[in-house]
């Protein structure tokens, strides 16, 4: 393994940063899943279980704990708050990176580790993906982590016992941050590996039955103790029904219960993934070239680099066919960026050792060249964009000026879609500074490889992504009213009194935001579904779900009641009396008082 450099990790430190750290303090956080996870971590707090995870005074018994543990321990240490909630994600960002250095290194050589780290930190996918609380880099940090063991052990010719423990103890944090496909990639990868190698019994010497029980010692209490505090009860089925029965095996073949889930397209889930690795997706191609892909490459003694190549396209193609039989979303293909990564980490350290007019520099420069296109394509469709935008009214509500597509939501991002010429108009300046940022670092990638200088071209690219990650934050920080109640909860907060009532008119985590800042239980006029589905069928759960009729008496009684409501006039209130209290990003809050 080439020797690890101080100014490279000092390099990828700072980037890390400027790109992560500093964009954990906005905008506030976002309905669903964000908050959702963040109120399971805090209730681990005010609970004091670390075992069982609540949200909103319910069993919320779907996720595997290592995330909510970290974000609880962060809570712990310094409150809770925005940047606290934020903050364990960050950081096993820039371990991330460190560990895609690291990989890179053993695997390419100093140069190429850090190309490799280099395309990890300023990739599109990592950054969108951590704008909320989501545990998928997490899984890719694990499996980074996992495979730079198992490469270890291939250069041994007895392998290492810390080597194979280190392997079984990154596959047991992965189980604790998403459950058995944690398990199932590493298998999946290694096996595949040795079946092509031709070597299948290598796999009996990593110590299996040490590793198996290194394994089990860090993976197995938590999902032991968690069955045994929550037993099936009457007709609940319990824990491990519902968690390995339901959320694993039915959820992959689309029959989880309850069905409040949607699936992205096929062909869209492979386009997305390449979107991910923008703008290093521009030289994926070549680096599939240094891919051993024959049958005699295989059996043949291979050298360390063709190793790394192909145990790092097995890596991301494992994943991707995986999730394609699946109920999918487009992040599910996160945890195979780093194999990404580190195959075009890898190739740009070769282009950079290659002659003048090598194979690599041409299709370098051939490559730029397209991807200057798209640049100057992007920075038209943003001219237009801007030529097109209207300045909206002083203090105007964003959500008025949207058309809301509530098709397009089953992409994380598909509220981009609702944007109007009213609404870009108070996006002009993040969209001029995008605009600007991929024409300029795409055309000085392609100027500068046109001159062989690669080592200018690429960071021409990373600055490129540092000046669109602000602009996208920026951006983001301006549409997080629409994603986010936090303003409709600093309104209840001021009349809000002990023994007042707030019911969502909608399921739970369409406004968890006031559950996470108020620290106040919601009540639902929905019927059962969602996040809380399953906990509320267990007898000690609390109320929470709403009818229409108990919904009337409780507004017509003598405590106090809240109301949120994505409706102006919400059916429900046509004939009771009511006031609104506050509105803001197409959300209303009324009140019986």
């Amino acid at each position: 393994m080439a020797t690890v450099q101080r100014r490279s990790l000092f390099i990828l430190f700072a980037l890390w940063l400027v790109i992560y750290f500093a964009s954990i303090f906005t905008p506030a956080l976002l309905d669903d899943a964000d908050t959702v996870h963040s109120e399971a971590a805090r209730e681990m707090l005010t609970r004091h279980d670390w075992v069982t995870l609540y949200a909103n005074g319910i069993r919320y018994l779907e996720k595997a704990p290592l995330m909510y543990w970290s974000v609880a321990a962060s809570y712990t240490a310094f409150g809770i708050s925005e940047w606290t909630t934020r903050l364990p994600l960050m950081l096993g960002v820039l371990a991330l990176i460190f560990t895609t250095y690291a990989a890179g290194c053993r695997c390419f050589g100093e140069r190429g580790g850090f190309y490799s780290g280099l395309v990890m930190a300023t990739s599109l996918g990592p950054y969108l993906f951590t704008r909320f609380l989501i545990p998928d880099v997490l899984v890719g940090l694990w499996l980074t982590l996992t495979f730079l063991f198992f490469l270890q052990t291939l250069d041994e010719d007895s392998p290492s016992r810390w080597a194979c423990w280190g392997m079984a103890a990154a596959t047991a944090l992965n189980v604790l941050t998403k459950g058995l496909i944690g398990l199932v990639f590493p298998i999946g990868v290694i096996g595949t590996y040795f079946l092509l190698t031709g070597n299948l019994m290598r796999g009996l010497r990593l110590r299996v039955i040490s590793s198996t029980v290194v394994l089990f010692l860090i993976a197995a209490p938590w999902h032991i103790l968690a069955g045994l505090r929550n037993p099936p009860q009457g007709n609940v089925q319990g824990f491990f029904w519902f968690y390995f029965v339901n959320e694993h095996f039915r959820r992959y073949i689309g029959t989880r219960v309850p069905h409040d889930y949607d699936k992205v397209p096929l062909l869209l889930f492979w386009i997305l993934l390449l979107l991910w690795l923008f703008p290093w997706i521009a030289f994926l191609a070549s680096s599939l070239r240094e891919v051993p892909l024959r049958w005699r490459e295989w059996r043949s003694q291979m050298t360390i680099r063709q190793r790394g190549n192909l145990l790092f396209f097995l890596w991301a193609i494992v994943i991707l066919i995986f999730f394609s039989f699946s109920t999918r979303q487009e992040y599910y293909t996160i945890p195979a960026l780093p194999a990404m990564a580190l195959l075009v980490g890898g190739w740009l350290e070769r282009e950079a050792e290659t002659a003048v007019g090598s194979r690599e520099r041409r299709s370098a420069i051939t490559s730029s060249s397209i991807l200057f296109l798209v640049g100057v394509i992007a920075f038209a469709v943003a001219v237009l964009l801007l030529l097109s935008s209207k300045t909206p009214a002083p203090d105007s509500d964003l959500a008025d000026l949207i058309l809301k597509h509530p098709a397009d939501y089953a992409l994380s991002f598909g509220h981009i879609f609702d944007l109007t010429p009213q609404a870009l108009g108070a996006f002009r300046i993040p969209l001029l500074g995008a605009g600007l940022s991929i024409l300029l670092g795409t055309g000085f990638n392609w100027w500068f490889r046109r001159r062989n200088t690669t080592q200018k071209a690429n960071w021409a690219l990373a600055l490129m992504m540092v000046g669109l990650f602000v602009c996208v934050h920026n951006a983001f920080v301006i549409f997080s009213p629409i994603l986010s109640s936090k303003t409709l909860a600093e309104a209840v907060r001021r009349e809000y009194h002990p023994g007042d009532t707030i019911v969502v008119l909608g399921k739970y985590e369409d406004a968890s935001t006031l559950n996470f800042y108020l620290h106040v239980p919601l009540r639902s006029l929905h019927e059962p579904a969602g996040n809380m589905w399953y906990g509320t069928q267990f007898p000690d759960a609390p109320r929470v779900w709403e009818t229409r009729a108990s919904f009337e008496d409780l507004w017509k009684g003598a405590g106090r009641v809240f109301l949120w409501t994505e409706e102006e006039k919400p059916q429900p209130l046509k004939a009771l009396a009511f006031r609104e209290i506050a509105h803001s990003g197409g959300k209303f809050i009324y009140s019986n008082r």
